[in-house]
């Protein structure tokens, strides 16, 4: 009776194990849940970066659809889901937004605030954040703490999304 107790501790383990690693082996796209979940924390961000005037300035040009647009589509990507990135690289969409380090730092906390609203998990919150580390020296202009600065206004933003398109189809060819 003993071994028939040890044979199942072992087997129940062995299964927690197997289902650890088998969730490991999901892409971080699916841990956070898809693009719906995306989507809302998204979209929670936008509402969070509004309030928050250490970042808000650097958004008064900007085209909030567009840009909640692209990011969906830029984490999906990034996270091994089905969408393709086709909005501009980092360095063109910052340009002369004289974006600090301060504000960039003060964006990943409201990102991170963000994942929390939903309970994403540590680990995917880690992974996330390391996908969208490397970007920082292509958004970050100005070498400082600093937070809520204007936004220059040499900064031209992207156009907004043409509408009437599918969209499958937003951000190819002319809405760049």
């Amino acid at each position: 009776m003993r071994k028939l107790r040890v044979v199942t501790a072992a087997l129940c383990l062995l299964a927690v194990l197997l289902g650890n690693a088998v969730a490991q082996n999901k892409s971080l796209y699916t841990r956070l849940g898809g693009k719906d979940a995306i989507k809302a924390v998204v979209d929670e961000l936008a509402t969070i970066a509004a309030g928050d005037a250490r970042i808000n300035k650097k958004f008064a040009k900007s085209n909030l659809d567009r840009l909640k647009f692209e990011l969906v589509e830029q984490i999906c990507a990034a996270t091994g889901g089905p969408c393709k990135y086709t909005g501009r690289d980092m360095k063109t969409a910052h340009k002369n937004m004289s974006v600090t380090e301060g504000e960039f730092n003060a964006l990943v906390e409201d990102l991170v605030a963000a994942l929390d609203k939903f309970n994403v998990g540590a680990n995917e919150k880690k992974e996330l954040l390391g996908i969208l580390a490397p970007m920082k020296p292509q958004i970050v202009e100005v070498k400082s703490q600093a937070t809520g600065t204007p936004l220059p206004p040499n900064f031209k933003p992207a156009p907004p999304l043409k509408t009437g398109k599918p969209m499958a189809n937003v951000g190819k060819g002319g809405n760049k």
